[in-house]
């Protein structure tokens, strides 16, 4: 994102001075609410389809596409048209798995819910641990049940190995994805200030919250 303001006026219907919609800025002159809805919900439903919790997969789309990659639980409600008590189910799913994070809003008792740049590097970070836990307890499961001897100790076995290999290749896609980024014309996150809050849809979600 240009993280550019599209300064001008405090509410409107997209176009320069539009609202996003998320209650987290203007949307860009190129980039009307009902385009971003129609990408939140197009991106929801591919993530949906791959597992995640249908609600969950709204919230993070929602976030993720947010000029400044966060909301409060009133901003999302209304911009997803949702209750408080599904919002809170979303983001409780999404803290468990590491989707998202809580932070207090500055001089308020809100809580802001967070997605970092960096999410799918440090979610995938997680899962390299999560791995090697996995792999632990599965050949201690394999020991007890006689280790390769045995049908269930050899795919115990076989199993731990396999965490043992996605752990290795997983760290060396890390690092080479670490060295690509390095090369791509992309500025540095903090070059890119995000957009202040404004317009009416925000203005509304703040006062709700």
């Amino acid at each position: 994102m240009s993280g550019k303001s599209g300064a001008g006026g405090r509410s409107g219907q997209g176009g320069q001075g539009g609202t996003s919609g998320d209650g987290a800025g203007p949307a860009p002159a190129d980039r009307s609410p009902d385009e971003l809805s129609r990408f939140v919900e197009r991106f929801a439903s591919e993530l949906a389809e791959a597992g995640m919790q249908r609600m969950a997969a709204r919230v993070f789309a929602a976030l993720l596409s947010s000029e400044t990659a966060s909301m409060t639980s009133a901003e999302l409600a209304l911009a997803l048209q949702i209750s408080p008590a599904a919002v809170s189910g979303a983001i409780r799913y999404l803290s468990q798995v590491d989707m998202v994070s809580r932070e207090r809003e500055p001089g308020s008792r809100r809580d802001r819910y967070v997605v970092h740049n960096e999410i799918w590097y440090e979610s995938l970070t997680r899962r390299d641990q999560l791995l090697a836990r996995w792999e632990k307890l599965l050949r201690e499961g394999a020991e007890t049940l006689g280790g390769v001897s045995t049908p269930a100790g050899l795919r115990l076995v076989e199993t731990a190995e396999f965490m043992h290999f996605l752990q290795g290749e997983m760290q060396t896609m890390l690092e080479r994805w670490r060295a690509h980024r390095a090369t791509l014309d992309l500025p540095p996150v903090s070059q890119v200030p995000p957009v202040p809050p404004s317009g009416t849809s925000g203005d509304s979600a703040r006062r709700g919250a």
